[in-house]
């Protein structure tokens, strides 16, 4: 079901749902939990999602819509011109990292606790295929060698988000960022 007919409920599931699932993990959190903590019944909560995995879906589709419009949000309000637009999301990230309630790539610990879903696979790889087109995007449509750059970018981004999972920290996201301008520059030498 397409997140903008859910009704008030669902939304409210998810929402609570998917702050139980970032927080304490996937497997951890059984559904009586958030039945019990989003305050539904154990009938509603299945009028709207038929399994734990349908919940976990529509959280990580929320999530992917929040997180992707985060960065286009940032990227809009960044003062950075160019190329040097593309390190604006490394510094998004940072200061995602520095957050006390980030706990990493979503996906990432998403994809690590389901199991081998199919499902989760699909949506994270849905995911960071919109990443890597974000930092496609803002390269030059003259560079021949966009997509490779892009990979790049976006493996150093993804290098670092798993990085904050065990740090805790924003050193990873400076590093990578530093690399992302290394990969840039020897980028716009050889267009």
């Amino acid at each position: 079901m397409p997140r903008d007919i859910l009704p008030p409920i669902a939304e409210h599931i998810i929402d609570v749902a998917g702050g139980l699932f970032y927080r304490e993990g996937i497997n951890a959190v059984g559904i009586d939990r958030i039945i019990r903590e989003a305050d539904v019944a154990k009938a509603t909560m299945y009028r709207h999602f038929e399994s734990k995995d349908d919940l976990i879906a529509a959280c990580l589709t929320r999530r992917h819509a929040a997180v992707v419009a985060a960065l286009q949000d940032g990227l809009r309000r960044s003062r950075a011109k160019g190329i040097d637009k593309v390190l604006t999301l490394f510094d998004l990230l940072a200061v995602k990292a520095r957050a006390d309630t980030f706990r990493g790539c979503a996906f990432m610990i998403a994809t690590a606790e389901s199991g081998g879903s199919e499902t989760v696979r699909k949506i994270a790889r849905e995911h960071k295929d919109a990443v890597r087109a974000i930092f496609s995007g803002l390269l030059p449509v003259t560079w021949s060698h966009r997509d490779k750059v892009s990979a790049r970018l976006n493996l150093l981004y993804d290098g670092a988000l798993a990085q904050i999972l065990i740090y805790q920290d924003d050193g990873a996201v400076r590093t990578a960022r530093d690399c992302a301008k290394v990969i840039l520059e020897d980028a716009a030498r050889t267009a």
